[in-house]
């Protein structure tokens, strides 16, 4: 007796498109993934949040394409709706670039509504839509039920593999070599390339077949490079981490920006010249350091414009410092348009921080500075009692550290920094403005942590000197603004979950 449930064996692609098809729309889902979570970070930055909305809207868009996908090859031909599919899931790939840069003008700033929408706009409807090509490109392969197993199973192989190739070459390849926007735009285009090949295949394969293309959106793919271009965007440089530029304060001021944050002021003409107040706190510590002018060994964890090492490099002669920047991109800036000159004595090295400390010699640096910030905070592998312990082992017997501290209130997370401290050092102060330390508000802090005494009258007058209006706490105070924070380790280090941006 026949097999009821067969399907005419005509309607089957080739194999090998069939395999390419599901390879490309697969992939485009996750290279759309991967640059959607840097096109929403020069708005809400990166935090765990911001790659939690990602992932959970791309997850939440295959789920709900496939589902409606296949729903959708049961009641009609895939052969109608396959290239369509691809040419709107393209052109809408293409689109998201404008899309989000208008949307971002309306909605900077690190809110969950913000991250959640902007999350949304950036990988939902042109992911469903390209999620709903595999199943229907299972439907037309399937020539009896009994290939079932063999026909799901290869090609679901092939989209994972589709989906693993373009997630490391995004990550590892073209983020380092094309800014996101170009990505993005390559792979729409790609995608409604496709998507047009495709229709014209079946067009000659089973005539009057295939369904009618998306005129609409094929112009809004060729129209949407131009609307990107109008779009109000942040950046003016893409590195491998952020969207970066430089603003330009009087004739020799600059200010390098990275995604939402002023991250460090250089003045061209005067590297002594420290206009943000938590480097004029980090400079108050260095003036107790040694005495005026002898040189120092530092090391700094995070660059951003190198203001601190070249101060250092100003008023200490012949200090030898170390700088550990994640981001190459930003390195180039400096050079670029920031001024910097590294030598013998001022060397960069281009490197995740905590990496890079397992390499540092012990013992020989009188200064560590971490200034590290992945988006809104201190990266969480740096905040740790196991990092804090590699700081120790670089620093010598009497060497301090000073790190630099974003929180507001309730302050949680310099709060759980201070008792991760202590518990490494046994010497630990806290720079603050009185509102700050008085729990009432928030922004910079720095914490200083040493295995010597530290000096609380020579740092106050070193804060005044630097014409700060900021406090020491230390002993009975900094315990009672500690109070019962837990200790951060690698194995917990909720950061971003303790950490409150925005007051």
């Amino acid at each position: 007796m026949a097999d009821t449930a067969a399907v005419p064996a005509s309607r089957a692609l080739p194999n090998w498109v069939a395999a390419g098809v599901t390879f490309l729309a697969s992939g485009s889902v996750l290279v759309l993934e991967v640059v959607g979570l840097r096109l929403i970070a020069p708005y809400v930055g990166i935090t765990l949040q911001t790659s939690t909305a990602v992932i959970g809207f791309a997850l939440a868009a295959i789920a709900i394409g496939a589902w409606a996908g296949g729903a959708a090859a049961d009641r009609t031909d895939p052969r109608r709706l396959i290239a369509p599919l691809l040419v709107a899931g393209g052109a809408l790939v293409v689109a998201v670039l404008p899309l989000v840069r208008f949307a971002g003008s309306l909605l900077t700033g690190a809110a969950s509504g913000n991250v959640l929408l902007l999350a949304a706009v950036a990988v939902v409807v042109p992911a469903a839509l390209l999620s709903a090509v595999p199943p229907m490109v299972v439907a037309l392969q399937l020539g009896s039920l009994s290939e079932t197993g063999s026909v799901v199973g290869r090609l679901s192989g092939i989209g994972t593999l589709g989906g693993i190739v373009a997630t490391f070459a995004t990550g590892f390849v073209l983020v380092a070599v094309l800014p996101g926007s170009v990505i993005l735009v390559a792979t729409g285009i790609v995608v409604v390339l496709a998507g047009l090949v495709l229709f014209v295949l079946l067009r000659r394969r089973a005539p009057g077949v295939a369904g009618r293309l998306p005129v609409g959106l094929l112009v809004l793919a060729l129209a949407t490079p131009v609307l990107a271009a109008v779009a109000p965007t942040p950046c003016e440089r893409e590195t491998a981490y952020h969207c970066a530029r430089v603003e330009a304060d009087g004739d020799t001021g600059r200010v390098l920006v990275l995604d939402t944050l002023r991250h460090s002021y250089v003045d061209l003409a005067d590297p002594t010249r420290l206009e943000f107040e938590y480097v004029r706190a980090v400079a108050a510590v260095t003036e107790v350091l040694a005495p005026a002018g002898e040189p120092l060994s530092a090391l700094h964890l995070g660059g951003g414009g190198l203001t601190l090492p070249r101060y250092l490099a100003e008023v200490r002669p012949g200090t030898v410092g170390r700088v550990l920047e994640v981001d190459q991109g930003v390195v180039d800036i400096d050079g670029e348009e920031l001024g910097l000159q590294t030598s013998a004595d001022l060397e960069v090295r281009v490197g995740d921080a905590r990496v890079g400390l397992q390499d540092e010699p012990a013992g020989q640096r009188d200064l560590v500075v971490g200034d590290a910030f992945g988006g809104l905070s201190v990266p969480w592998q740096l905040t740790t009692v196991e990092a804090l312990r590699l700081v120790d082992d670089a620093l010598t017997d009497d060497g301090v550290y000073a790190v630099n501290l974003i929180d507001h209130p309730p302050l949680d997370f310099v709060r759980a920094e201070l008792a991760t401290l202590q518990d490494v050092f046994p010497e630990v102060l806290l720079l603050a403005r009185a509102p700050v330390l008085a729990g009432e508000d928030g922004g910079n802090v720095i914490a200083v942590a040493s295995h010597r005494p530290l000096p609380v009258a020579d740092l106050e007058a070193a804060l005044a000197g630097q014409d700060l209006a900021w406090q020491v706490a230390g002993g009975a105070e900094l315990r009672a603004f500690v109070g019962d924070a837990e200790v951060l380790t690698d194995d917990f280090a909720p950061v971003d979950q303790l950490l409150t941006p925005y007051g």
